[in-house]
């Protein structure tokens, strides 16, 4: 009712966008299209802040892209400041996303970084060819067989790979330079290592050390009202549906968490 009464002093406002899971267009993954209505709604609320809760070990270069995009349109729109919390990782596409925020604030044991892109496959012809198996392959222009598993590795192929890496990765880097500028120390970060919290404060990738509400209520008062937003699961995964896709996409996102220790 306080809202309806005039001269009142309304609490200031913070929606808090939880951006937690692998990123891609898989039907729990994070991606632009799952979070346009979140994020939107977001900056409609008329918030002193909003804020990010990431935890991603990343995903799509492309989805990673166009949900920071968004997000600083908005923020820019609106002239509204963004903080990203970062909880157990934000690293590859997840370290992407958090620099959509004008400030990053981590846990002291928070993983942070991955700037670099990377393609994993496995290899078959050796265990083919002692099962008997012949791999035929019929195409019509001669990259279409490009990586293919079932046949030995290529030089050729190493190279094309890493030349289709290179422009996303240069994308990377030009991304995490315009959000952090100055604030990057003179280091080689963009190896793709990690650091862990401290130390990717003093390395400029991130603000400080801070957790969601004690920084929330300290930077906006003690009456903020912090406002959870989150992707909502589809109706099938909500009842236990297409079990094959589930577990596919579980495997992979696993194989991602497993690289921090996850």
């Amino acid at each position: 009712m306080m809202k309806f009464i005039p001269f009142v002093k309304k609490s200031p406002v913070v929606p808090v966008i939880r951006l937690a899971g692998t990123i891609g267009t898989g039907r729990n993954a994070l991606s632009d299209a799952g979070l346009a209505a979140i994020i939107d709604k977001a900056f409609r609320m008329k918030p002193a802040a909003v804020a990010l809760v990431v935890n991603s070990p990343g995903g799509s270069p492309v989805q990673s892209s166009l949900i920071a995009a968004r997000v600083r349109r908005l923020a820019d729109e609106k002239s509204v400041p963004v903080h990203a919390f970062v909880e157990d990782v934000a690293a590859s596409g997840g370290y992407w996303l958090a620099c959509a925020a004008d400030h990053i604030w981590v846990d002291p044991s928070s993983i942070v970084g991955s700037i670099g892109v990377i393609f994993a496959s496995f290899g078959f012809p050796e265990l083919m060819a002692k099962q008997g198996v012949e791999r035929r392959v019929v195409a019509a222009g001669k990259q279409k067989s490009f990586a293919d598993p079932f046949l030995p590795q290529k030089p050729e192929d190493i190279e094309r790979l890493k030349a289709l890496q290179a422009p996303i990765h240069a994308a990377f880097i030009a991304h995490v330079k315009a959000r952090r500028g100055a604030r990057l120390a003179e280091a080689d970060l963009f190896n793709a290592d990690i650091w862990v919290g401290q130390a990717s404060v003093d390395l400029g990738l991130t603000d400080g050390v801070a957790h969601l509400v004690p920084k929330m209520k300290s930077l906006y008062g003690d009456k903020v009202k912090l406002v959870p937003l989150g992707q909502r699961r589809g109706l099938l995964s909500r009842f236990g549906l297409n079990v094959a896709e589930d577990a596919l996409a579980s495997v992979e996102e696993r194989a991602l968490w497993a690289r921090y220790g996850l």
